[in-house]
């Protein structure tokens, strides 16, 4: 039955995908907004809603382990195989503007809780300091969104309720189909008797980054690069300053030396990324490659560790 679910929650993610995406491009051309915006806000937040439910979930259950390995392994998969992934079969541009604000703010962030995992937890002050964070970056964003409104035009402009069904609609079914993978794939990993841990960097934070994975491929698919990159970005740092961030306010979160190795991986793949967009702002199926072969080279060494 566990193999059947991941099946079934495979396709409610693919297709949950598809309508959220067309929703989400609908919402940014009828209101002006750079589809970059809308991919760094409501669809990172909507592909974000299974990372949110399992390390809440794990925070207040006491796992800790679980709850900070999910966001540190989702954040390396989004950059290296939901980037990679969707240059690979679309290569795209990413706006300086996003290079230097959104790329440069995740450096910053991942830096920010690399700082707190060195002090041995993340507290419910530093919790509280990330959402604070957040707000500001958010107060940003839609600062900027309403400085430099977007100017194309939808020739076909879908009505008011049929992009709140999609994103509605899309967004249920992303959510299903993210919890029934991840429930899936963990029952299957439990009896091949995997730690929390490498259960948390492995099966949980690639299940919980599969939305993140089929809408930004599937945005790409259908020349959203704006959303395909914002989605991928943005969910990293909702993962750091709102999941991480919400679940330490509930219950403070222990760090382990594992997690501090991780979040220095991360940052070098956060660096990483950076400098393949400063070098060259088009993100080709070369690079593309190179991020997937890295992720890959990730796995091997977390799974012999």
């Amino acid at each position: 039955m566990a193999y059947l679910w991941l099946i079934v929650g495979f396709v409610l993610l693919v297709k949950g995908a598809d309508f959220f995406v067309d929703g989400a491009a609908g919402v940014a051309r009828r209101f002006h907004v750079p589809s970059v915006i809308i991919g760094l806000t409501i669809v990172a937040l909507g592909t974000s809603l299974p990372e949110a439910a399992v390390s809440i979930t794990a925070s207040v259950s006491g796992s800790n382990a679980l709850a900070i390995s999910n966001v540190i392994g989702s954040n390396i998969f989004n950059t290296l195989v939901v980037v990679g992934a969707s240059a690979l079969i679309t290569p795209f541009l990413i706006q300086r503007s996003v290079i230097k604000r959104d790329l440069t703010f995740n450096i910053f962030c991942t830096i920010l809780l690399f700082i707190c995992i060195l002090t041995g937890e993340i507290s419910r002050w530093m919790g509280i300091g990330f959402l604070v964070i957040l707000a500001v970056y958010l107060y940003i964003l839609i600062k900027d969104a309403m400085k430099n409104p977007a100017q194309e035009e939808d020739e076909k402009q879908k009505e008011p309720w049929k992009l709140a069904a999609f994103l509605i609609l899309g967004g249920a079914a992303i959510l299903v189909g993210g919890d029934l993978t991840v429930d899936s794939a963990k029952a299957i990993a439990a009896q091949l008797g995997m730690s929390e841990n490498l259960i948390g960097l492995t099966v949980v934070s690639i299940g919980t980054s599969l939305p993140e994975l089929v809408t930004s491929v599937t945005a790409a698919r259908k020349g959203e690069s704006g959303l395909s990159i914002g989605n991928a970005i943005g969910s990293n740092i909702l993962n750091i300053l709102f999941i991480l961030g919400l679940s330490s306010a509930i219950s403070p979160l222990i760090a382990n030396s594992q997690n501090l190795i991780d979040t220095g991986i991360l940052i070098a793949v956060a660096v990483l990324m950076f400098g393949l967009a400063w070098s060259s702002p088009k993100m080709t199926r070369a690079k593309g490659l190179i991020m997937i072969a890295l992720y890959a080279c990730f796995m091997v060494y977390t799974i012999i560790r």
